[in-house]
């Protein structure tokens, strides 16, 4: 018989690191980015399916390629982390239990990250790879991702639409940080049940995406709470009720919903940031993801 995480284990997982990150001074970006590859230690490892690497339209990443799946579906999936940290390989186990659910298989971009290469090139890498799976013949493309990843899921469609091409039969975002101006009220009503998002780690995470106060906050493509979603594709977005950043969910929904957007929003009691991370180990993580796959074959 197998063991599922107890309930506070993704909290535990973000209070070490947080811990971590408030002890040591002087954290390099190489190590900053090691603590974050931990992320896939909340994730079991799913059953029946492969992984094989690949690079499309230029970006590499890693697909998740669940047994029977029907190829010609896809997720294309961006991680979260800030924009900063994060990586196809933190993600794939996540990606793969979604994909497994839903049917699909899922490419998970290791898209160029900040401070390095700062916004768009995170959009830019998004579009080249959804670019490229629709001249490889895939039309039924999925964007979705979790936290700065999810961000990335509403904007890639935003950048598509800007250069008219296809946009993706559907988005998903977990717990999606889409606001660069920390102008949410639950930063505050939730900060001290909210086990890893801080305002000084999300100040620093801007910093680095929009080149040191170069790029405004209320860019569209970075910020999508500042998009026209008008005619933008059906949305399935989640967050945990006790995350800092529940009201990005909230407010994308809000703003969706008044521009005629089918949405669904989903936002679970008790839960952290980007709580499907325990697929496999947690019945809420689980539930979640059946009622993501509910509304994905509906």
């Amino acid at each position: 018989m197998t063991t599922a995480l107890r309930p506070d284990a993704l909290r535990a997982l973000y209070a070490d690191w947080a811990e971590i990150l408030a002890t040591t001074p002087g954290l390099t970006t190489r190590l900053f980015r090691s603590i974050f590859d931990e992320w896939h230690q909340a994730t079991r490892e799913p059953e029946d399916v492969t992984y094989r690497e690949d690079t499309v339209g230029g970006v590499p990443g890693i697909w998740a390629l669940p047994i029977g799946a029907d190829t010609s579906t896809v997720l294309l999936y961006t991680h979260g982390g800030g924009f900063a940290v994060g990586s196809a390989a933190s993600h794939r186990k996540l990606a793969a239990h979604v994909a497994k659910a839903l049917g699909a298989t899922a490419f998970v971009l290791d898209y160029r990250r900040a401070p390095e290469h700062p916004h768009p090139a995170q959009v830019e890498d998004g579009v080249a790879a959804f670019t490229a799976l629709r001249d490889r013949g895939i039309t039924d493309i999925t964007t979705i991702g979790d936290s700065a990843g999810g961000n990335l899921a509403v904007a890639i469609p935003l950048a598509l639409r800007e250069q008219g091409l296809p946009l993706p039969t559907r988005v998903i975002a977990f717990s999606p940080w889409l606001d660069m101006e920390n102008a949410g009220e639950t930063l505050a009503t939730n900060d001290a049940t909210d086990a890893l998002i801080t305002v000084p780690l999300l100040e620093g995470m801007i910093a680095g995406v929009l080149a040191e106060g170069r790029i405004d906050p209320r860019t569209p493509l970075a910020n999508p709470l500042y998009a026209d979603l008008t005619g933008f594709p059906p949305l399935y977005v989640n967050a945990g009720a006790v995350e800092s950043l529940v009201d990005n969910a909230t407010r994308l929904a809000e703003r969706a919903r008044a521009a005629g957007v089918d949405v669904t929003l989903s936002v679970v009691d008790d839960m952290q940031h980007v709580f499907p991370f325990m697929a496999g180990n947690a019945p809420e993580a689980d539930a979640e993801i059946a009622a993501l796959a509910a509304w994905f074959r509906a």
